[in-house]
């Protein structure tokens, strides 16, 4: 997962972003069951009729097109933030909220909600940690946590894929990727998903709460297990980043408790959504499906498989919209934007642009190549995409090897969760045979 979309209830906007008012206006139904079930159809209206607009409920121009999106994901007139240079007055934005306190310093303390410097800062020394190396490393252990998945699954009729298979690889392989004691991880999935809530636009005092418990809970834990590690260090990522150095730097204690945070949070959401969509895919078109299966055996399928999940990330994309700031008075798409105005970049509707893309609704496992903007562009370009892609890979090939005749189990099958920034699935029934 890179960046959240949209931002929490207390940063809202007064009524701004219209600008010259050359802009038309239209209210995305991000809430719409419908729409978050399959927004396609309405993204490709918007994208051929209105590539840029502005929704006044939550008060931003969204954009729609590839390239409009890519051009602002690399402009350095917008950032992640804005508060690095100018205050909350001259934005224009009101207080924090208090309700979310803890919410609001974790996003303000972590790289992914950060602008050059800090973020330069934080990001070389969290790349010191957290290597590719490092996550090549995971192989072994990944394809051994796999089969042990499997084998459990096997003599079942039928089971959720969401929970008995996308879930559990994710937040194991991060939890021990950075340390967190077995004993402690079934609270690890329930943290995230009540810290990530709150970056809908549906999110109420409930999720507030929830999430203000979450950032707590998960907190303390960490600041626990950080200082386990610096007296009897070990060979995990929570131990490097409390060693990590550069010229004389180091992570502070409350940037290693958010980093570690972050990386929960953006090591397994893009995981999870990303199989349980990428598999109801192929299921529904089952020629895709039965490719994979008749190239899973061979020792040197994992390049196949690496490919396909880069398609099914553009095809149906686990994080349809993410968010910019402007950091300076501009004029974009017609519409001019002061310091401190929201843009929702549609990543979802970008990744199936045809200007972009030869026959963006089809699903092509071997398209090349594919530009999508699933992982991001620039600097905020998501730090744990290999990682990402290696469970990916790996679960899909596991997958087609041990239950080649998987099926979808019914035209009731899916259930979604009801969240369009971070859209997934919260059952997948299928069936074996």
């Amino acid at each position: 997962m890179s960046d959240p979309a949209a931002a929490p209830p207390a940063e809202a906007l007064p009524t701004q972003t219209q600008g010259t008012q050359t802009l038309p206006t239209v209210t995305l139904p991000v809430s719409d069951p419908e729409f978050v079930r399959d927004p396609y159809p309405l993204l490709a209206h918007l994208r051929a009729q209105t590539p840029a607009f502005v929704d006044p409920g939550m008060n931003r121009v969204v954009l729609t097109r590839h390239a409009d999106i890519s051009s602002v994901l690399r402009d350095r007139r917008f950032g992640r933030s804005a508060l690095h240079r100018y205050s909350r007055d001259e934005l224009g934005w009101p207080r924090p909220d208090p309700a979310q306190a803890n919410f609001d310093a974790f996003n303000s303390n972590h790289l992914l909600d950060s602008e050059p410097p800090k973020h330069t800062r934080l990001r070389s020394l969290v790349q010191l940690a957290f290597t590719p190396r490092r996550v090549e490393a995971l192989q072994g252990r990944i394809e051994a946590l796999l089969a042990a998945q499997l084998e459990g699954l096997r003599g079942q009729g039928s089971f959720d894929l969401v929970s008995a298979y996308a879930e559990p690889l994710p937040v194991t392989v991060i939890a021990e990727l950075l340390g967190v004691p077995e004993e402690h991880r079934a609270l690890l999935r329930p943290w995230s998903a009540a810290i990530v809530k709150l970056y809908e636009p549906s999110a109420g005092a409930a999720d507030q709460a929830a999430a203000e418990r979450a950032v707590l809970d998960f907190s303390a834990l960490l600041r626990e297990l950080a200082a386990e590690r610096r007296a009897e260090p070990r060979d995990d990522l929570i131990t490097a980043l409390v060693q990590v150095e550069q010229g004389g730097d180091r992570l502070t204690a409350q940037e290693l408790i958010d980093t570690c945070i972050l990386l929960l949070n953006a090591g397994h959401e893009a995981s999870v959504n990303g199989l349980s969509a990428g598999v109801q895919a192929l299921l529904r078109d089952r020629r895709h499906w039965e490719a994979l299966v008749q190239a899973a055996p061979h020792e040197d399928s994992l390049p196949v498989f690496r490919r396909a999940v880069e398609e099914l990330l553009r095809f149906d994309t686990p994080l349809p919209m993410f968010e910019r700031i402007a950091l300076e008075p501009l004029t974009l798409c017609g519409a001019t934007l002061n310091p401190g105005d929201r843009v929702s970049l549609l990543y979802a509707s970008g990744n199936r642009d045809p200007q972009r893309f030869e026959a963006p609704d089809e699903l092509r496992l071997d398209r090349d190549p594919n530009p999508h903007l699933t992982f991001g562009l620039g600097i905020h370009y998501c730090l744990g995409a290999p990682l990402a892609r290696l469970e990916l890979a790996l679960s899909l090939r596991a997958l087609c090897r041990a239950l080649p005749d998987l099926h979808l189990g019914g035209p009731d099958a899916a259930q979604y969760t009801g969240g369009f920034v971070i859209r997934g699935l919260d059952r997948l029934t299928v069936q074996v045979g």
